[in-house]
């Protein structure tokens, strides 16, 4: 389980363990035109919804206007009784306006979730699609917690943003805009008092968004290593590990610790600019009482120098109502402006891992391997040299000009001690690592050539620690072949000598086998994993020490079935024991890297080389 060395993380103080707020969110070019891009494929719902959110943000505005003519025309008209039948008009025309508007914003509401939900649900499967071309050394050297959490809780952090902010961001400016017109059309005096703290607050704005940013990309981080933590801790490994090591207190607290880190962030995250917000929501409050002092003191003016100021009790009544309503609209602005700060950071995460190429991809050239009956399953490697990428510059190459041919249908296997580049010759086949220098070929073919879908089309591996699903045995079957039939899975399940073992459980196959195949023997997991492979029908099988993990007498049932699924294909076998082997064509002993000999069981015992010496060790 990685990141476990010395318990470190477990002790680390608080000050090793978060980083400084103002560390910066990757940088991305483009980033605002990007997000906008995501919307690009729903741009006719998003026309639908901002002419609905541009006429029910305008209706909105209309009873705050006729306000002034209920209160001077309908309530208190000149003649000096109430104006009945047109105050009833004016009453009627207020709710209708009421009612169009909140019904428009029940069908805006169904439209923006609608798309916001779907633009997330596509950056999402992008998200995924686009790791799962990866290749092999981008998650050995990734957690798997890491990237769910990209996964999970970042495109979930942009949900808001992605479906509420072009509603949220149309709607309230117009009804801002709206409101202001109507301000100035009832009293420009009046609408200078109201808004001349507006440069002010928007100042302020930006600097709470600056911060709130820094801290949302610290808190997904912590979030990533609590996924991180969990996936590690709470797997049916970890579990086990803990449990042996008598370490899940040591775990709880490893998690407790990020937990409280989160817990804080998440505070700092809520607590950030509640003191600006307060100080808008007093100023905004306040201003209908600065607007009575004001009005009050413009008609005493106007009535001691004898001319009309033009305000009336329905124009101050009308004009605080409309302020009233920018109330809402300008927090819900100033708050979106907030989340689009804060989503930026997230959006550069999400996008950090968008913008990741694949260190093995197809030529714009690539094409499929030749299946005519003599080249295919044809392997030879000619010269070939690798280094993992994440080793160190001066450490020694795992392979160094390493060649050999394998003719289509032969038996060959590869054996040296641990470490000495066995494995390593077993990725490159399939391409699932690339090459340093020299050449890969299959079929003839450079692998570099060809579509990596159409090779692994080609090549079977099984491995020491085969992965089986959470699902049925057949199911965890199909993976090979979606549409087999049940004959199908019997028929490859007889040839990996697994079928009376899976006849002989309740549910036959559809035996559900556990987290990771726990349910299962070893023997059994891998002679399912046999079958499975077998079910693809490959032209190559990589058998990477399929037995090295097993007791004597599943080691047995396993290479009899090793033994069937051979029955002409060209198989590649990577041997610990060599006594799984000694039945091959030809025998290779790998040492550091090199090829160091090469013959038959036979031959290489009375050649009383290295593999002899290995040979006599095993006894």
């Amino acid at each position: 389980m990685a990141g476990r060395g010395g318990g470190s993380r477990v002790s680390a103080s608080d000050a090793e363990k978060q980083r400084e707020l103002n560390e910066a969110a990757p940088e991305i070019p483009g980033l605002g035109r990007r997000i906008a891009a995501l919307f690009h494929p729903y741009r006719a719902q998003l026309v639908v919804i901002v002419a609905l959110v541009l006429v029910a943000a305008a209706l909105g505005i209309v009873p705050p206007l006729i306000t002034e003519r209920v209160f001077d025309d309908g309530l208190f008209p000149p003649s000096g009784h109430p104006n009945l039948p047109l105050l009833g008009w004016l009453v009627l025309a207020m709710v209708l306006a009421f009612v169009l508007s909140s019904g428009l914003g029940i069908v805006q509401t169904k439209q923006t979730a609608r798309v916001g939900n779907r633009v997330m649900g596509d950056l999402r499967v992008r998200l995924f699609s686009h790791l799962q071309s990866m290749e092999l050394g981008f998650f050995t050297r990734t957690k798997t917690g890491v990237i769910q959490s990209r996964l999970q809780n970042d495109v979930g952090g942009v949900a808001g943003v992605l479906s509420n902010t072009v509603s949220s961001i149309i709607g309230n400016t117009v009804t801002v805009i709206a409101a202001f017109v109507a301000m100035l059309l009832l009293s420009w005096q009046l609408t200078i008092v109201a808004l001349v703290l507006l440069p002010a607050l928007v100042a302020g704005q930006r600097k709470v968004g600056q911060i709130r940013a820094r801290i949302a990309g610290r808190t997904q981080e912590s979030l990533s290593e609590m996924s991180a933590i969990t996936q590690e801790a709470l797997s049916v490994s970890g579990v086990l590990l803990a449990k042996t090591y008598s370490q899940q207190q040591a775990e709880t607290e490893r998690y407790a610790a990020e937990n409280r880190n989160q817990i804080e962030l998440q505070v700092r995250q809520v607590m950030s600019g509640q003191l600006f917000f307060a100080g808008i929501q007093v100023f905004l409050s306040a201003v209908p009482a600065i607007v009575y002092l004001v009005s009050g003191w413009l008609i005493a003016q106007a009535q001691g120098q004898g001319f009309d100021p033009g305000i009336t009790a329905g124009t101050v009544v009308a004009f605080t109502t409309v302020q009233a309503r920018l109330l809402f609209p300008m927090m819900a602005l100033m708050r979106v402006a907030l989340d689009l700060q804060t989503s930026r950071a997230l959006f550069a995460r999400i996008f950090e891992y968008l913008d990741l190429e694949p260190a093995i991809r197809d030529a714009d050239d690539a094409r499929d391997p030749s299946d005519e009956p003599g080249p295919a399953g044809r392997i030879d490697f000619e010269r070939v040299s690798f280094r993992y990428p994440d080793a160190a510059p001066d450490a020694p190459p795992t392979l160094d000009g390493v060649s050999f041919h394998v003719a289509p249908g032969e038996f060959v296997a590869f054996v040296g001690a641990s470490g000495s580049g066995k494995t390593t010759i077993g990725m490159l086949i399939p391409r699932l690592y690339e090459a340093s220098a020299g050449s890969v070929r299959y079929a003839g073919e450079d692998v570099r050539r060809l579509r990596q879908t159409a090779l692994m089309d080609r090549i079977g591996v099984v491995t020491q620690d085969p992965y089986l699903f959470h699902a049925s045995i057949a199911d965890n079957l199909r993976y090979a072949k979606p549409d087999a039939t049940r004959e199908e899975l019997e028929a490859a399940a007889r040839l990996a000598n697994i079928h009376d073992t899976i006849a002989s459980f309740a549910d036959g196959y559809d035996t559900v086998v556990g987290e990771r195949g726990y349910r299962l023997s070893g023997g059994e997991k891998q002679r399912i994993a046999i079958a499975r492979v077998l079910l693809k029908n490959p032209r190559v099988l990589v058998l990477d020490e399929a037995t090295s993990a097993l007791d004597t007498v599943n080691e047995r049932a396993v290479q009899r079935a090793l033994d069937d699924a051979r029955g002409g294909r060209t198989t590649i076998a990577i041997a610990h024991r060599l006594s799984t082997v000694v039945a091959a064509d030809r025998i290779y002993v790998v040492s550091a890297g090199r090829i160091v000999e090469q013959g038959t069981h036979a031959e290489l015992l009375e050649r009383g080389g290295r593999y002899a010496e290995l040979y006599a060790q095993q006894g």
